[in-house]
């Protein structure tokens, strides 16, 4: 629950600059604020994913050390912004987001930085497969959903690439929701299988994909990825890192421990979370908390004192 406070934090800076048109600025304000917090959190973290190797930006850098220096040794996946463009143009699910686990068991992104990815819930195990057509993979689902495929909704991040994955799933007779950004959002909101999505699908970042992987174990779901070289240089660079690009990773090959936690607070709002409320005297964030180890789901609602915020601003 220490994680809460991280993400918050992050989220409520970031308001400000929501509709502003500066990305870097509403992520440098996140970035600042879920370093503060996380550094009084009882772990030993080391960020295996986060805003790249250190340099003169004020970013959480893959391999800075994080936490109060006692507790658990962990990994730690950060996004304090899941949706910079998002906030910047004031549109809908932004995130704040961390995901822990045992030091050691995240996979490292830093050969190949997109993955083909398919996302669904627990009724998607043993029946969706990367490998196979997406209009195959929509009908089975359907069927273990008892469904009609022309009440299937999939979830497609909206980019050029993703042309021809669009008309096949519309030629398959289900309708797609495509995502501006934020395909963690869309994968956790697949497997959640409480709304109106029932997969995602299409090619996205690594990192973001072993962030899901970490949210998808606590929801019991399914997750298949391949990694996605964008060019020949990229190839080449993950075959002689020793990568199978034919090889289909499962969430337990992204993460291979079952001790993890998947922490966001909205940032706008969304499908998965509210976005921060800001009224005369108060703060209010939505924030959800899984925890695969005990299968746990936690909606979590804050109301933080506006004043408080205000004294760190001067």
């Amino acid at each position: 629950m220490e994680l809460v406070r991280a993400t918050e934090a992050a989220a409520i800076r970031a308001v400000p600059f929501i509709g502003r048109g500066n990305k870097n600025a509403a992520d440098k304000a996140a970035v600042d604020a879920m370093r503060k917090f996380l550094a009084t959190v009882e772990f030993q973290g080391e960020v295996v994913i986060g805003e790249g190797e250190k340099d003169e930006a004020p970013m959480l850098f893959n391999g800075e050390i994080v936490g109060n220096g006692t507790g658990p040794l962990c990994d730690v996946a950060v996004d304090p912004i899941d949706g910079t463009s998002l906030t910047a143009a004031g549109r809908q699910n932004a995130l704040s987001v961390i995901a822990v686990a045992d030091r050691g068991s995240m996979y490292n992104p830093k050969d190949v930085f997109y993955m083909e990815k398919i996302v669904a819930g627990p009724a998607g195990r043993g029946v969706i497969d990367l490998s196979r057509p997406i209009g195959d993979n929509i009908r089975d689902l359907a069927k273990a959903l008892d469904k009609d495929v022309e009440d299937m909704t999939i979830a497609v991040l909206d980019r050029p690439r993703h042309e021809q994955l669009i008309a096949d799933i519309r030629a398959s007779g289900a309708g797609t929701e495509l995502l501006l950004d934020g395909d963690v959002a869309g994968g956790i909101n697949a497997a959640l299988q409480t709304g109106r999505l029932d997969m995602c699908v299409g090619i996205g970042g690594t990192p973001e994909g072993v962030i899901t992987a970490c949210a998808i174990k606590g929801l019991g779901g399914v997750m298949q990825t391949r990694l996605y070289p964008r060019n020949e240089q990229e190839r080449q660079a993950a075959l002689d890192a020793g990568h199978d690009l034919d090889r289909i990773l499962t969430q337990d090959d992204l993460v291979t421990t079952d001790n993890t936690f998947f922490v966001c607070t909205g940032v706008t709002d969304g499908g998965l979370v509210k976005g921060v409320n800001r009224e005369r005297d108060h703060i209010t964030t939505d924030s959800v908390v899984l925890r695969a180890r005990s299968g746990t789901f936690r909606r979590v609602t804050a109301v933080h004192r506006a004043d408080k915020w205000l004294r760190d601003d001067e």
